[in-house]
């Protein structure tokens, strides 16, 4: 089976890039492989324009930009998205990602009416998120609940897709990272771990 894992930070050095490869080699290691997509050495455009305004409304078709990572999306058994927390939510890089590719007519359908088709609910989705404050500062204010109210139903649920992994690696900025790193070793190690028992199961 096959991860993408989406990855947004403007330094490869960073604590950010090194837990996607850490997670990727957990995958590796259980026998299944993985795909970092690193948005900023990619390129990639996050802006929102016009045209993609036309694409939401239908009235325009999806780039070769787009149509690609959808397909690479569509090659995937599970997303994996890797961020830094900004401002209490994730890059704006990751976010166009999101705005521009997860359009109207591949990852939902707005149906005449007000009927939603949620159209993406094969993929699993696992979130790893790093952030700067305390898990006191983030329950204090209510920010991890509104984080994922925005992330995990905002966007995926609304498009069917369901979140398996929502991990939060606090504070980044005076913990050992190691210890961040093993975490998503692990969590790498057993992304597939649900449907290799589906598999045994439908074999027995």
């Amino acid at each position: 089976m096959h991860a993408l894992i989406v990855v947004a930070h403007p330094d490869p050095g960073s604590l950010t890039h090194a837990v996607a490869a850490r997670l990727a080699e957990g995958v590796s290691k259980s026998g299944h492989s993985a795909q970092i997509a690193d948005l900023m050495a990619e390129g990639f455009d996050p802006r929102f324009t016009a045209t993609d305004h036309a694409v939401h409304l239908k009235q325009a078709a999806p780039s070769a930009e787009i149509l690609a990572e959808q397909a690479r999306i569509d090659r995937a058994d599970t997303l994996v998205l890797v961020y830094p927390v900004y401002w209490w939510s994730m890059p704006g890089l990751l976010k166009g990602w999101i705005d521009r590719v997860f359009i109207n007519g591949w990852a939902y359908d707005e149906i005449p009416g007000g009927k939603l088709e949620k159209k993406l609910g094969r993929l699993p989705v696992h979130l790893v998120a790093l952030g700067g404050a305390g898990q006191q500062t983030y329950e204090r204010h209510g920010y991890s609940g509104a984080m994922k109210t925005q992330i995990d139903h905002g966007i995926f649920d609304y498009c069917g897709a369901r979140v398996v992994t929502s991990e939060f690696l606090l504070p980044s900025d005076i913990q050992d990272p190691g210890a961040h790193l093993e975490t998503v070793y692990a969590i790498g190690g057993r992304l597939f771990q649900a449907a290799e028992r589906s598999d045994a199961a439908d074999a027995a």
